[in-house]
């Protein structure tokens, strides 16, 4: 038995077991930084959805508002001025003017509405475009992690079979 061959042996064993220890360290590190960028994609989703409440938050004081404008100066000024102006606004042109200019305003508020639940769509379709890279970045994580470890058994076992093959060179094995 030859003392460099049993070093090679060592040196073979010892490497490989070095390799799987890294691999599993470099696993360990790529699964981590996926569950971090998931997590970072994630704070997205929460954000989406307070943008959601604010705009929702934002349509409907706006909405109200708007309401109480229509009916102080717009309709007010049709019944103010037919009003002043001695007509009886319960019948005829001064209520075809109010219903048309109604009718309007209604238009309005629903044109508003519609892009209101167009804007609400958007924001739900990017809260799941989000979750989605967020898995996806969790999937690809676990698949890096999974091939490193790989890696890291593959060269243990190649290094097992390199030292059973300096083993059998210098007659290592009672051979």
């Amino acid at each position: 038995m030859s003392l460099f061959g049993f070093i090679s042996l060592g040196a073979s064993l010892l490497s490989g077991a070095s390799q799987k220890k890294a691999s599993k360290s470099a696993a360990a590190a790529a699964q981590k930084a996926g569950e971090f960028n998931a997590t970072i994609i994630e704070r997205d989703i929460d954000l989406l959805e307070r943008q959601r409440q604010i705009f929702n938050q934002n349509f409907a004081v706006q909405a109200q508002r708007s309401r109480t404008a229509f009916e102080r100066d717009v309709q007010g000024a049709v019944r103010a001025g037919f009003g002043f102006a001695g007509i009886d606004i319960s019948q005829g042109s001064p209520m075809q003017i109010l219903r048309e200019n109604a009718r309007e305003f209604q238009y309005e508020q629903d044109v508003a509405e519609f892009n209101r639940e167009i804007a609400n769509m958007q924001i739900s379709d990017q809260q799941e475009s989000a979750r989605l890279n967020a898995e996806l970045s969790r999937m690809e994580g676990g698949a890096q992690a999974a091939g490193l470890r790989a890696q890291g058994t593959a060269s243990l076992i190649s290094s097992i079979g390199q030292a059973a093959q300096i083993g059998r060179e210098y007659k290592l094995f009672g051979g």
